[in-house]
């Protein structure tokens, strides 16, 4: 069965985007477009919506004005010029949030995103698995090469040509650039946050949009990491 889709922006380009990208996906099916955030609320009211693409800012009544009225919400991507409002979408248990101009790929990543929550598959190795457990790297010192297990790091900051690993009972001064750490490290394990550090996804206990809490050390998320740091953190939200 197809995903009935509904579009609620007052930029007629914006609308005629997404009704394209729609319209190019077998699995999705456009069951209306609407300009004002009140005529959508109306749509939603009289007919099924399985997903909801919602503009933030609009006359009248914004996109999150309009979240807050719906007792029985579709899956919500909010649609946005603004990237300051992705915590909003985390906040609104939005399924994604999309940055304006909507790429084509970007729209997909997206859709994958929200059939993964509609219909889970067994998961990929993760920080929890055996192998996670097992995994360790040598990282060379001044005199040696010295074993770190994966799970014991908790970030990783740049200094220059070094790098400090900050692990759970030790500090190491790596001769190694943070870049070279991130491409041997696997990716869906440790996140690349800012130009400066790598965090361990494992020890992550709090996030906002604009800093990463691990052991009571606030790590800054970059501008340039901030849109795929948040996308990837909000993938575990409850």
């Amino acid at each position: 069965m197809k995903l009935q889709c509904l579009i609620v922006d007052d930029e007629p380009l914006a609308l005629d985007l997404l009704e394209s990208h729609i319209k190019a996906m077998e699995d999705l099916e456009l069951a209306g477009r609407c300009s004002n955030a009140l005529e959508a609320g109306t749509i939603l009211r009289q007919q099924r919506i399985d997903l909801l693409f919602l503009d933030i800012q609009m006359p009248v009544l914004t996109g999150i004005d309009l979240i807050k009225t719906l007792q029985n919400r579709p899956r919500i991507i909010l649609t946005t010029a603004y990237k300051e409002y992705a915590f909003d979408a985390f906040q609104l248990d939005a399924a994604d949030y999309l940055l304006k101009p909507i790429t084509f790929a970007r729209f997909l990543r997206s859709i994958n995103k929200v059939c993964g929550q509609l219909h889970p598959t067994p998961a990929a190795t993760t920080p929890s698995t055996p192998l996670f457990e097992e995994a360790f790297v040598y990282l060379k010192t001044e005199k040696k090469l010295v074993k770190v297990i994966l799970k014991e790091i908790l970030y990783i900051e740049s200094i220059r040509d070094y790098t400090r690993v900050i692990t759970v009972d030790q500090r190491i001064i790596a001769h190694q650039r943070i870049s070279t750490l991130e491409e041997k490290l696997p990716e869906n394990w440790f996140l690349r946050v800012h130009r400066s550090y790598l965090v361990n996804r494992l020890h992550i206990q709090a996030f906002s949009p604009q800093s990463i809490e691990i052991n009571e050390k606030h790590i800054p998320i970059g501008r340039q990491y901030k849109e795929r740091t948040l996308d990837i953190l909000m993938e575990n939200r409850l």
